[in-house]
């Protein structure tokens, strides 16, 4: 906007520089719909290449980490789409400012945000920093529940794909409000510096087989159940 500007003056300046980008739209959307479709076919066979073998070409070990706002959806039908979306935002602030190396922030997926790295402690130490920092947030701030796994994952894109990806994503729907739960693999390859409980064996949706499941804490911090 320009100073003095009415409401016309605005419109013939959107009109006038949406004449000037219509034309770019069609390839610039293609160009971004054949990115998700390769990915989508790569992953596809990243997939088939798994059960072929029972291994991922290529693949790297780490641990991963998932962490997502407890009620968001709930919360979108009580505030207006913008403070909605400021909420996500400050998500993935808050990701980005405890995940430091050798621990990455790699995206938010709506509700949730996702850290990686190639040891498991200090993906550990970051998601549990991350769920206080939601707690800090105050009252107004949805609370966060996390789930971490370990193990081979391929990377493509920036983005990871593998069991353990999947694993922790659906680990962090079965953590209670401001807890952090971690397979077995993830509890084997931590120090001592964390205190751990277990907290029984639940069944995965994708999984044929319960996995255990233990809760992770800070050393010295009292057990909330």
């Amino acid at each position: 906007m320009r100073e003095g500007d009415n409401e016309l003056d605005l419109a013939r300046r959107y009109t006038e520089v949406a004449k000037e980008i219509a034309p770019h739209l069609p390839p610039t959307l293609a160009h971004v719909f054949a990115i998700q479709q390769r990915e989508e076919l790569r992953r596809a066979m990243v997939d088939l290449e798994a059960v072929s073998k029972g291994e991922l070409a290529g693949s790297e070990d780490i641990t991963v980490a998932f962490a997502d706002l407890v009620g968001f959806t709930r919360l979108g039908e009580s505030i207006p789409p913008e403070e909605l979306g400021a909420v996500a935002a400050r998500l993935g602030e808050l990701a980005s400012e405890v995940a430091e190396a050798p621990v990455r922030f790699v995206k938010t997926i709506g509700d949730a945000a996702m850290l990686v790295s190639y040891k498991a402690d200090p993906v550990v130490k970051a998601t549990l920093a991350l769920v206080q920092a939601a707690e800090d947030e105050g009252e107004k701030f949805p609370q966060l529940r996390a789930g971490l796994a370990a193990g081979p994952s391929l990377r493509r894109a920036g983005d990871w794909y593998g069991r353990p990806v999947n694993l922790a994503s659906r680990i962090t729907g079965k953590a209670r409000p401001g807890t952090v739960l971690a397979s077995e693999e993830v509890q084997e390859r931590a120090e001592d510096e964390f205190e751990w409980s277990f907290a029984r064996k639940r069944k995965i949706r994708g999984i044929s087989d319960e996995v255990p499941l233990y809760r992770v804490r800070h050393a010295g911090e009292r057990d909330a159940g």
